[in-house]
């Protein structure tokens, strides 16, 4: 069986099929073994998609990931479980990813962040987003105490090599789940700088995706929009970042507790 959804890509809307399954369980529930956390399924543990035992560290985190599997109605759509998701790339880690390749990418991906680059051919777009995305890369350099500056030239990089060690220095101090979820919501987003005011809560998910959105939202108000379409798909990018927002802090509760400690 397959569930539609609709992707819209410039002024075209298509559809997407995911392959769903039925509901094949009553209840959902957590057991803790071994110091970790797994997730029933009436009496089935569950498994990661290569087989192996789905486990978390964390009790809240195993308790969203039940939660996402109680939500399933009579077909289980998979797509729409993005915790369970993130989860799975953690176990399966099917790149052979360490955490230092995903803090590489995270930290190169500044060279193309979304926000970095505004447009310098349409004047009112420009004015547009030098009120929506110029307080945000203020943010970020006061945040991490960097300098990086927007551009309008796709071959000069906006970010140097200094700034970038030092945002691969706090992305370090996560563990490499959580990085995950970092790397999660730079591809949602197309930037590390909305990502990373994302998970400091400077941003809400709703806001993060109309900025990521910034020029498709100005086009569409000019030219007008698949109002559902656009809603559904906006919709999903929320859903996916409240996810990335949840999996970070879940997996990062013992980092902010040893900050809290070494600033009293």
């Amino acid at each position: 069986m397959s569930l539609c959804s609709v992707v819209k890509c410039g002024r075209q809307v298509f559809f997407r099929t995911f392959a769903t399954r039925s509901r094949f369980y009553k209840s959902t529930g957590i057991l803790k073994s071994d110091g970790k956390y797994e997730i029933i399924l009436d009496q089935r543990k569950l498994k990661t998609p290569n087989g192996k035992l789905f486990t978390v560290d964390s009790e809240p985190l195993a308790l969203a990931v039940a939660t996402e599997w109680n939500a399933q109605k009579n077909k289980i759509v998979q797509s729409n479980m993005h915790i369970t998701t993130l989860c799975n790339t953690i176990i399966d880690n099917p790149n052979n990813f360490g955490k230092l390749d995903i803090v590489n990418y995270i930290v190169n991906y500044l060279d193309t962040d979304t926000v970095l680059f505004q447009a310098n051919e349409d004047e009112d777009l420009l004015r547009f987003q030098i009120a929506e995305w110029d307080p945000i890369i203020e943010w970020f350099n006061k945040k991490f105490n960097v300098s990086v500056k927007k551009s309008v030239q796709m071959d000069v990089s906006p970010v140097s090599d200094n700034d970038k060690a030092k945002i691969m220095r706090h992305l370090m101090s996560y563990n490499f789940a959580a990085v995950n979820g970092f790397m999660y919501g730079v591809d949602t987003l197309k930037s590390v700088i909305l990502t990373l005011a994302l998970i400091d809560k400077f941003l809400t998910p709703e806001k993060a995706v109309l900025l990521s959105r910034l020029e498709e939202e100005y086009q569409t108000g000019r030219w007008g929009r698949v109002e559902w379409a656009h809603d559904l798909n906006q919709q999903e990018l929320q859903s996916r970042l409240a996810a990335v927002m949840i999996f970070v802090y879940f997996n990062s509760q013992h980092r902010n507790i040893q900050e809290k400690n070494t600033t009293k």
